[in-house]
């Protein structure tokens, strides 16, 4: 159905969460994968194993995306071992949940540089990969249009980076690169576990969701898978919200 057969995709933070989660998807679907780490390498490399298993190829890449030169040194390895790439999921992230008033430079630098500068210098190094078009996908939260306790740094780095997507969507669009991002509603992942009212918003987001169970990673990933195969060709620069109508409510 989704024809993607033989692509290749760069999915940051996939060792584990929801990133796993793109990568495993697109590879059932015959994608050829980068998955990207910085910290856990057993769960890259097992992540690499089960993506081997479904009959794509892998390949591993440490890189910290907030780096400027371990993302150009990622890309020489992509360039290198496929010499191409079609899709480009933007899923890493990072950032201190403080109140906004016990916020220094640092920890706003910190989650801006990982969470919406990274998306410009991946973007910037992927464009002469996609001579054929191609795909790039951010990952965001709603946290970047609702306050949500700690969350100062991040929510305002997640906004930032749902408004470079629509900059480069502009710029993009011509060259047949579509650019979108999701936005995923409380998903259970080892991100969420540094919250320290995790239970509470875990119970909060259940109860308030229409569907009636929580957002998982496989359904960001579907959207990922969606956004990435032809049925999505008039898709372009837009925030797509997964979250089982969690949002909706008042």
């Amino acid at each position: 159905m989704f024809n993607l057969e033989g692509k290749v995709a760069l999915v940051t933070g996939s060792s584990r969460g929801i990133g796993k989660a793109i990568v495993l998807r697109l590879a059932e679907n015959g994608v050829n994968i980068v998955v990207n780490y910085i910290r856990h390498r057993r769960d890259a490399e097992d992540t690499a194993a089960l993506i081997e298993a479904k009959g794509a190829k892998c390949l591993v890449v440490k890189a910290n995306v907030a780096n400027d030169d371990d993302v150009v040194a990622m890309f020489d390895l992509i360039k290198k071992e496929y010499g191409r790439l079609d899709f480009l999921v933007s899923n890493a992230a990072s950032g201190v949940l403080k109140p906004a008033l016990e916020l220094n430079a640092r920890h706003w630098n910190w989650a801006m540089d990982i969470n919406a500068r990274s998306l410009l210098t991946l973007a910037q190094q992927a464009v002469p990969l996609m001579e054929a078009g191609g795909r790039i996908i951010a990952v965001s939260s709603l946290g970047a249009i609702r306050a949500v306790e700690n969350y100062t740094a991040v929510g305002a780095s997640k906004a930032a980076l749902e408004s470079l997507v629509r900059h480069l969507a502009v710029e993009l669009g011509p060259m047949g690169i579509l650019v979108n991002t999701i936005s995923a509603g409380a998903v259970d992942t080892e991100a969420l576990k540094k919250f320290p009212n995790r239970t509470e918003i875990l119970e909060g987001a259940l109860v308030r969701t229409p569907i009636g169970r929580l957002t998982t990673p496989e359904d960001v990933a579907d959207l990922a898978l969606f956004l990435c195969s032809d049925l999505a060709s008039m898709i372009h620069g837009q925030t797509v919200v997964v979250d089982g109508g969690y949002s909706i409510r008042a």
